[in-house]
């Protein structure tokens, strides 16, 4: 896919400090787009939707704390 990031919807958490060291996401029908919020231009990351659901229930249920 050629990713237009004109196109794409980012968001980042509302937990988001004001120095802005975040990720922004960009969901798609069946991709997961994330970005540093700090370098827009910069590298974007492509994951699948069902693997970005599976990474996202593993955060809330605590399996990479330390």
């Amino acid at each position: 896919m050629t990713l237009q990031q004109n196109a794409l919807t980012w968001q980042k958490s509302t937990r988001s400090g004001p120095a802005g060291h975040c990720v922004e996401v960009a969901p798609a029908p069946a991709t997961v787009f994330v970005r540093d919020s700090k370098d827009v231009a910069g590298p974007v990351l492509e994951f699948p939707a069902r693997g970005w659901s599976q990474f996202v229930a593993g955060v809330q249920a605590g399996e990479f704390d330390r």
